[in-house]
């Protein structure tokens, strides 16, 4: 019988159970982030065929049949990929489709499936020829709409004013039973400014209920139940990683202790290496750096607050602000809409918040889309041609922080408008069709570099450094404008890893700089992808060396 209430939890070992534990650091994955109810109902179907991109399948504001069996079933489509960490979104019992809206933390929902199939997920990912870990996506910053304020109105924040609880929506929900207490949600209203607080750490985000996670006796009760309530899915199921949602609108010690006590479950389990990444949605480094890295503490008059996310979303990278052009997104970068200083400027403000200029691979979780519509103005593809999505895969395959690429990325899913229309399905609900095209150019080529990448140690250590080109062999400098060859080196003692990408829609061959001290007199360069054969190092009359690649238009090459 599945449990209502914590008490009934046991966080005992399961009797008999080996739990595993992976050695791979996690700027070594590849992180495949899908919507369980979009992916795959597990039911018999034929994949199309061709090298052409697909346009996925609409669906409606509502669940559409994906599961979690479904899943299972086709690891090796997402292994064939070269990903080897999967990031579901969440599966608890929920009032809407994708799985944000949870009523209970204690029962995977029926719609995606049972205990057991989320059991049988993991070990046969775990069980792969490469094991694959598995993320849960959890919501501990609200619960879902599971009580009304009164009269069934909404109600809206004002000046941190509390409102009166009104109605719990369900007698028997939400569970476990201890979150049945009024004093457990702020009860301040929605919010509508998301980056300022007290509004942004008290008032409910749309629907959802905010929790009253504060540092006083029931935001450590609340905190508490969720960690219990948590650690209840490490035990059972052996998942190997949590991605907080919304980590933002929490209170520090909140997300500290949350964090900090999960994981030392997972040590007990004898886990070394669970994974806790955090949705910090700004593009703002003054937010986020106190999230990660060296910086993953403050003071607070004489306490100082540990957060425990290993790592965050880089929204720096995807999202960008778009009212300063030194600081655009990665995508209109690559798409040759803005100016590349955007990415050195990015460079240059992270290296202060690590040891060296690779470490800080670790602190990163690096995207160009995924299922939300509120800072993007549609799927990569909506805006891209094939190479030029092959390209901004490439580019976070091959550039420091942990890659993640959105489900149906590699099948050029182009998807714009808002969130529903961002989350196409891959399969047919209504007919026999599944579009889990191995065929696929995009999936192929994303599937090569993944492969380069995981059998290249410098693109998954080495520091990086972005490249100065040059036209004429003599005069370099950094690039600059819409056509260009953009370059950076992975450098890991003694080994370097050019990539370089042709942001511009025509052939080019600029020279390239790279390391003179690792490149000698009558040296070469071999091709990894973008070309065969190798490419000789020649000299400029200054003394730098330099390699000048043939790309094609939007075309992506890794050197070595």
């Amino acid at each position: 019988m599945d449990p209502l209430s914590l008490n009934d939890i046991d966080l005992s070992p399961v009797a008999g159970k080996r739990y595993v534990n992976i050695d791979r650091e996690w700027r070594e994955e590849f992180i495949y982030f899908l919507m369980v109810d979009r992916f795959h109902d597990g039911q018999p179907r034929q994949p199309v065929q061709g090298t052409g991109r697909s346009h996925g399948f609409q669906t409606a504001d509502a669940f559409y049949g994906g599961t979690l069996r479904g899943v299972r079933d086709n690891l090796a489509y997402i292994a064939g990929l070269g990903c080897t960490a999967i990031w579901l979104s969440p599966v608890f019992e929920t009032n809407a489709y994708h799985g944000y809206d949870i009523s209970n933390y204690l029962l995977v929902d029926p719609r995606f499936g049972t205990k057991q199939d989320l059991i049988d997920l993991v070990d046969a990912a775990h069980a792969s020829a490469t094991p694959i870990r598995i993320i849960l996506d959890v919501v501990i910053n609200h619960s879902g709409d599971n009580w009304a304020y009164p009269g069934g109105y909404r109600y809206f924040y004002s000046g941190n004013q509390q409102f009166p609880f009104g109605s719990w929506r369900r007698p028997d929900r939400p569970v476990p039973t201890e979150l049945r207490n009024a004093d457990c949600y702020h009860r301040r209203g929605e919010m509508s400014d998301y980056d300022n607080g007290p509004e942004n750490q008290s008032g409910d985000m749309y629907g959802l209920k905010d929790y009253a996670n504060d540092d006083d006796a029931i935001g450590s009760y609340v905190v508490n139940a969720l960690i219990k309530a948590h650690c209840y899915w490490i035990r059972e199921a052996d998942v190997d990683g949590f991605r907080v949602d919304a980590v933002k609108h929490m209170g520090d010690v909140a997300c500290s202790r949350f964090c900090s006590n999960v994981r030392e479950y997972a040590y007990s389990l004898g886990k070394r290496g669970f994974f806790l990444f955090g949705e910090v949605a700004t593009p703002s480094d003054e937010v986020y750096n106190r999230y990660i890295g060296p910086n993953t503490s403050r003071t607070q008059g004489e306490r100082t607050v540990f957060f425990g996310v290993n790592s965050v979303l880089d929204f720096r990278l995807a999202e960008g602000v778009y009212a300063d052009p030194g600081n655009a997104p990665l995508r209109d970068v690559l798409l040759g809409r803005a100016g590349p200083q955007t990415l050195f400027n990015r460079i240059e403000g992270q290296r202060q918040q690590a040891l060296n200029r690779g470490e800080l691979g670790r602190y990163l979780v690096t995207f160009v889309d995924n299922h939300d519509g509120f800072w993007q103005p549609g799927r990569i593809a909506s805006q891209a041609d094939d190479d030029q999505v092959i390209g901004c895969i490439g580019f976070l395959l091959c550039a420091l922080g942990t890659p993640c690429i959105y489900y149906g990325t590699e099948q050029g899913l182009d998807g714009s408008g808002g969130d529903v229309q961002m989350r196409e399905a891959l399969f047919d609900a209504g007919g026999t069709t599944s579009l889990l095209n191995t065929t696929c150019r995009i999936y192929q080529e994303i599937a090569a570099i993944a492969g380069i990448m995981r059998t290249t140690e410098p693109l998954r250590f080495g520091r990086m450094y972005y490249r100065e080109i040059s036209g004429d062999g003599v005069s370099f400098g950094l690039p600059y404008g819409s056509a260009y060859t953009l370059a950076f080196s992975r450098l890991l003692y003694g080994r370097e890893a050019l990539v370089a990408y042709n942001v511009s829609g025509q052939p080019r061959s600029d020279a390239i700089i790279v390391d003179a001290a690792l490149h000698g007199d009558g040296s070469s360069m071999q091709f990894l992808y973008g070309g065969t054969g190798a490419l000789g190092v020649q000299s400029s009359p200054g003394g730098a060396r330099f390699v000048r690649p043939n790309l094609p238009a939007h075309g992506f090459a890794i050197l070595t």
